[in-house]
């Protein structure tokens, strides 16, 4: 398979249209002047309103023979801010020769607009008669995620665009591109906690009702919980507290409230409103409301054909067999399995969401084979 040399260019553009989440505008008429000339149709539209929106998404499509399968590319083209301390500008592709090759600097070189480059550049090389393919990219993976794909899949199934297996290019690569694979991931639950009290004078205790001791043996118990043990693919769940407040300026007042918040990852020994019964019958001993938000249900796709479609494109141009696993935080993957298999493979993600993220020239045009490999496998 020859190299597209054009990867790198095509990244670089990317990553010179800034997309903080929520994504709009620049970055997703970049992405539509790739995809265009290469046969795709392109449906683009907003959803959401501030704060959390308009998030920007996209569907592109190229119709292969009728009755032809059907393999999607999803991804995100939204990244996380760029913070401070960066050696160039974060929307400024920087490409530096490094011991061993080169690297393109730059925010969301990894995480993933390298990997949507590396896309295009891979269905360049794929006729039309190949089979159907697809793009599902939304600009508000990073973000809360409530406008983004989930707005899509809603508009795949009114045009009745749906794919036999689906690709997500999040960066799942640890050590070096190939050595790892996600076919699933945990769940994940968050929950806002609040104890009331009666605010009064510290000299007078028992004229007040101070929240705080409650809300604290409530954060004990439910530290102390060990979740389970693990699964036959999935690490043990977690419970972590993640904020607690109270806001009390005085130093002779007790406070009238008292405030916490939990996440939790959890494997498929659970469900999200299983656990969050679970916290609130256990609150409910301390006088303590729960209110929660379910952000994905843990989910795999079993080892099996798709699984080593993609190994088998990964050991062929990286001679690595890679680890299939389940560690990570979300992704899109939760939504789109309600469409088909999904599995997520990408970039090395050393550096992502990191200052000075950077991806290795050489790696993008690995990627680029890799993904024509999976494409054509997923359409014979």
């Amino acid at each position: 398979m020859a190299e597209l040399p054009d990867v790198l260019s095509r990244t670089a553009a990317l990553i010179e249209a800034p997309s903080i989440t929520p994504a709009t505008g620049t970055v997703f008429d970049c992405l539509e002047a790739m995809l265009a000339p290469l046969g795709f149709a392109v449906h683009r539209f907003l959803a959401g309103e501030p704060p959390e929106g308009p998030v920007e998404n996209l569907f592109a499509i190229r119709q292969g023979l009728a009755g032809s399968r059907h393999f999607a590319f999803a991804g995100h083209l939204d990244v996380v801010p760029p913070g401070e301390g960066w050696s160039s500008a974060p929307f400024t592709a920087d490409l530096r020769e490094v011991p061993g090759g080169r690297m393109l600097y730059g925010r969301g070189a990894v995480d993933m607009k390298g990997a949507i480059a590396a896309m295009v550049c891979a269905v360049e090389q794929i006729p039309e008669e190949a089979g159907t393919i697809s793009f599902i990219i939304t600009g508000d993976e990073e973000g809360p995620a409530k406008y983004g794909t989930v707005p899509l899949i809603a508009h795949m199934r009114e045009v009745g665009a749906i794919p036999d297996f689906c690709l997500v290019g999040e960066p799942t690569s640890v050590h070096r591109l190939g050595d790892m694979v996600k076919i699933g991931r945990r769940g994940s639950v968050n929950m806002w906690l609040t104890a009331k009290g009666a605010q009064g004078h510290v000299a007078y205790p028992h004229l007040a009702d101070n929240p705080i001791p409650r809300l604290v043996a409530l954060l004990a118990e439910l530290d102390a919980l060990v979740l389970d043990e693990g699964s036959e693919w999935f690490q043990p769940s977690n419970l972590e507290v993640t904020d607690l407040e109270v806001g009390n300026r005085a130093t002779n007042v007790i406070p009238a409230e008292a405030r916490a918040r939990l996440s939790v990852r959890y494997n498929d020994h659970h469900t999200g409103q299983a656990l969050v019964d679970r916290v609130t019958e256990i609150a409910a001993r301390h006088r303590t409301e729960v209110r929660a938000t379910l952000h994905g249900e843990a989910f795999i796709t079993l080892p099996g054909a798709q699984s080593a479609l993609v190994a088998a494109a990964v050991e062929a141009e990286t001679g690595l067999s890679p680890e299939l696993s389940t560690t990570g935080g979300t992704s899109d993957a939760r939504f789109l399995r309600a469409l088909c298999p999904v599995i997520e493979f990408g970039l090395t993600n050393a550096t992502m969401h990191k200052t000075d993220e950077a991806v290795a020239v050489e790696d993008l045009e690995v990627l680029t084979r890799i993904y024509r490999r999976i494409a054509e496998a997923a359409l014979a």
